[in-house]
C-alpha cells in the first residue's frame, strides 16, 4: 500500500476516532468483514467528515501496520505537527502555574504514548523530547496514547540542556527523578514546573542532572527498586495535579 505524501500512518479504534474528529484523516481503511458499534461509529464519523472508506481484508491491514494491533482500523493522517519551543515559551510566559514534561532519550513508543495519555488527563501543558536518540511520534505511540497525542503539545528540540537553561530564565524550577532525593509527597510543585523523566535503562543523563534544581524520589519497599518510566511519570504528574487542584 503506497504511503501518502506528508502523511503519517496510525491505527487502532481510539486513535482513528480522534483523528477523524479533528479532521486529520486523509485516507481510511477498515477491515471488510468488521461489524458492530465501533464500525458503525467510524462509518458515521467518516460520513460527517466526508472521508471515503476503503474496505480491505485483515491481512492487508496487518501488512500496513507491520502486524500491529490495528483492531480493523488504519488511516493515513496529516503529518504530526510538533510545536516550536519558542511558541511554547510565549504561550506560557504570562502563566503563573505551568507543568512541562521533559523526556530524556526515552526509546519505547509505548511509554511515550502512555505518558501522553496521563499528561492529557492531568493537564500537563507540553511534553518536550529530543530529536536524536529518542522515540518520536510513531503509530505505536499514537495508539498507546488512545488519542491523547492529538491534544498534548509535543515539542521536539535539538539540545535538551539548552532548553533547561532557557526554562530557568523563564522562572521554571527543574526537577528530576532519582533513587535519592526528596520524597514526592514532600515536593513543592507550586509555580512553573519542568519535570525530567530519564531513559528507561540509565535514567537521566549525567550532564542534565547537573542542571536539575531538585531530585524527586518515589519511595518503594519492594525488591525491585525501580518503576517503568511511564508509571513513574504518571505518579509524579498526578502529584502535581493533586497539589494544583
Amino acid at each position: 500500500m503506497q504511503k501518502f505524501e506528508n502523511s503519517d500512518l496510525i491505527y487502532g479504534l481510539h486513535a482513528i476516532v480522534e483523528a477523524l474528529e479533528s479532521g486529520r484523516v486523509n485516507k481510511l481503511f477498515v477491515q471488510q468483514d468488521l461489524r458492530g458499534k465501533n464500525t458503525d461509529k467510524i462509518k458515521e464519523l467518516a460520513r460527517v467528515k466526508s472521508v471515503k472508506i476503503d474496505w480491505v481484508d485483515k491481512l492487508e491491514l496487518s501488512k500496513m501496520t507491520d502486524n500491529g494491533v490495528h483492531q480493523g482500523f488504519v488511516a493515513f493522517v496529516s503529518e504530526f505537527e510538533y510545536m516550536e519551543f519558542s511558541t511554547l515559551l510565549k504561550k506560557v510566559e504570562s502563566q503563573k502555574s505551568v507543568t512541562i514534561l521533559i523526556l530524556d532519550e526515552l526509546t519505547d513508543p509505548h511509554n511515550l504514548g502512555s505518558i501522553a495519555r496521563t499528561a492529557d488527563a492531568t493537564g500537563v501543558d507540553a511534553i518536550i523530547i529530543p530529536k536524536h536518540r529518542s522515540v518520536g511520534i510513531t503509530p505505536i505511540a499514537v495508539k498507546a496514547s488512545t488519542g491523547a497525542l492529538q491534544y498534548v503539545p509535543i515539542v521536539r528540540v535539538t539540545n535538551i540542556s539548552q532548553v533547561l537553561d532557557k526554562l530557568k530564565e523563564s522562572d521554571f524550577w527543574i526537577f528530576g527523578t532519582d533513587m535519592d532525593g526528596t520524597p514526592y509527597t514532600n515536593w513543592n510543585t507550586a509555580g512553573k514546573v519542568a519535570l525530567v523523566i530519564g531513559n528507561e535503562g540509565h535514567g537521566i543523563s549525567p550532564n542534565l542532572k547537573k542542571q536539575v534544581d531538585e531530585m524527586i524520589t518515589i519511595p518503594m519497599v519492594g525488591h525491585v527498586q525501580s518503576l517503568n518510566a511511564s508509571v513513574a511519570a504518571s505518579v509524579l504528574m498526578y502529584e502535581i495535579f493533586r497539589n494544583k487542584n
